[in-house]
């Protein structure tokens, strides 16, 4: 690995993970209302107007904009992001109890999506049947069609009610995941699987293809070897894309499953206008998402020798 490069890309990671924050930040202070207002202003809460000017100067929202973006960037680098307005607990607390079972969820979903998106590639190019194959290629248009809370509300519906495969009802730990890990692979494994079969098309039609055949290789070795290998990376690049819909799609899937987790702390922090929180889960998503991204552009050179090549002059 090229120290030059390695470099350019954490810089690049850096740079849009402070877009992000920017844009978050400037996004969040534009909504109507305020949170402080709406929570401690409350008649029946009591507090005098002294009080509340002392909650407003607590959470910083009489400082210049400036002030209150520098404060919060410096804080965020710090590891903390202050205190929920709604609940008054450390958001740190908060993001610790949330975070464990949506990375459960998304990691669990994000590796389903692959296995599916394999599964889907590999049938259509090696299915003998033309039939099969064209059925197996026009799946994904349909699954990146269907809405994940309508998808969520349909699995509930066939495989808890109709055919009582799953309870909804206190589940066990890995019975509580199963439904949810469906809703979120199905509509991220679309994307990777249109672009793995039409990668995999791609590379079985070049000529060096048709040599390694020549030379006798088995189908099984041509495909790994020399078909997938060589078309495994535009389909690596938009998986790494996908994670951002991994968390969006969170929101939706722990709504309707009831699953506590980020995708719940937001929707509460949303309808409660808590902006400290909402701008924690958008440091994480996007750090998240940057994470992923710089991994697989450090992973493409390894994988891709013409990237490798590139990297090198």
């Amino acid at each position: 690995m090229e120290w030059g490069y390695l470099a350019g890309r954490i810089a690049t990671a850096a740079g849009v993970l402070l877009a992000a924050f920017t844009v978050a930040f400037l996004m969040l202070q534009a909504l109507p209302g305020d949170a402080v207002m709406i929570r401690f202003e409350d008649p029946e809460l009591g507090l005098t107007e002294a009080q509340i000017a002392e909650v407003r100067a607590a959470y910083g929202t009489e400082t210049p904009l400036l002030q209150q973006y520098w404060s919060t960037l410096t804080a965020a680098l710090r590891g903390d992001f202050g205190y929920s307005v709604a609940s008054g607990a450390a958001i740190t607390t908060l993001l610790g109890a949330a975070l464990p079972s949506t990375f459960l969820l998304a990691g669990l979903g994000f590796l389903a999506a692959l296995i599916l998106a394999s599964l889907l590639a590999f049938g259509a190019i090696l299915s003998p049947s033309g039939r099969l194959a064209g059925f197996l290629r026009g799946l994904p248009s349909l699954f990146v069609s269907v809405p994940v809370f309508w998808l969520g509300i349909v699995l509930i519906q066939v495989f808890s009610f109709r055919l009582g495969w799953i309870s909804v009802i206190r589940p066990g730990p890995v019975e509580a995941l199963i439904l949810p890990v469906l809703t979120l692979a199905i509509p991220i494994s679309a994307p990777i699987a249109q672009v793995l079969v039409r990668a995999m098309d791609d590379v079985a039609a070049q000529p060096f293809v048709a040599v390694v055949r020549s030379k006798g290789a088995g189908q099984g070795w041509v495909l790994i070897h020399a078909i997938l290998r060589n078309a495994a990376l535009p389909a690596l690049t938009i998986a790494g894309v996908l994670l951002g819909e991994l968390i969006g799609g969170a929101v939706v899937t722990e709504t309707v499953f009831a699953r506590f987790g980020i995708g719940r702390l937001t929707a509460d922090a949303l309808a409660t206008q808590d902006t400290p929180v909402l701008m924690a889960i958008v440091v994480v998503a996007a750090a998240a998402f940057v994470v992923v991204n710089l991994v697989v552009d450090l992973l493409a050179p390894a994988i891709d020798p013409r990237l490798r090549r590139r990297v090198a002059a």
